[in-house]
């Protein structure tokens, strides 16, 4: 579910309940809103309140978290990136095909992840580029050294391809959802009926509908975020392709 949807889904729920506390404030007997029907329905939403605020906070630390952990994981892997062609710079001319295969390695990662023409990203659990990397591993593995400068850099270029492999799939499994949607579905019914009994006990007047209007729009925007941070490749706040694209322009060097 996008966060849009979700942006959406909580708004029409907030709002919606706080009109619908007003519709009740209409119909209900006299004794259902008087001043200690009032206090206990107060005390009751307080603790909801804070509920809410609990698993709000518990919320956005867990996409924060997980987004911070897949931007400074693809850091990491454009700083091997540029180690490994170094490296096949290192052992000689015979590395030109695999420095090749590399560049283009890296050029489809980038079409994949941050396309151009504003598709979803297909993410980095592709096969085809499963079988790019497998292919580049065997290019290395290949390489005949001829002198202990090359089987250092033929080593070096292993083990640094051993490190983007076990990148990859880390970042493969940090992108599944760092939000339940079950703490999603009671934060959001807790939010309703906190909604509902703001228009229980409130006037019905155009100062305090809009005040509501954007008390819900607010709290909407909340859970927007924490939903946008939860697709770090798909929503507007994403990772930057910052990184892969230095590592780009410095191959070759």
């Amino acid at each position: 579910m996008g966060s849009l949807v979700i942006g959406g889904i909580v708004f029409a729920c907030t709002f919606g309940g706080a009109l619908v506390g007003m519709l009740l404030r209409a119909v209900l007997p006299e004794h259902h809103v008087s001043q200690e029907s009032k206090d206990v329905v107060k005390l009751g939403m307080g603790l909801i309140a804070t509920l809410a605020a609990l698993v709000l906070g518990l919320l956005i630390a867990s996409a924060k978290s997980s987004f911070d952990a897949q931007r400074s994981g693809f850091q990491q892997l454009a700083a091997n990136l540029v180690m490994l062609d170094r490296a096949l710079a290192r052992y000689g001319p015979e590395t030109k095909d695999a420095r090749e295969a590399l560049r283009r390695l890296v050029t489809v990662t980038i079409e994949r992840l941050w396309p151009e023409d504003d598709s979803k990203s297909s993410g980095l659990g592709s096969t085809s580029l499963t079988a790019s990397g497998v292919n580049l591993i065997d290019q290395i593995r290949e390489l005949t050294p001829k002198n202990e400068g090359q089987r250092w850099a033929q080593s070096q270029a292993l083990q640094i391809t051993t490190d983007l492999a076990r990148s990859r799939w880390l970042l493969i499994e940090q992108n599944e959802s760092a939000i339940p949607t079950a703490f999603l579905v009671v934060v959001v019914f807790w939010l309703t009926v906190l909604f509902t009994s703001f228009g229980l006990f409130s006037p019905g007047n155009s100062t305090v509908i809009a005040t509501l209007f954007v008390c819900a729009l607010s709290v909407a925007g909340a859970l927007f975020l924490i939903a946008d941070l939860d697709e770090p490749f798909g929503g507007l706040i994403q990772i930057s392709s910052t990184p892969l694209r230095n590592a780009l322009s410095e191959f070759g060097q």
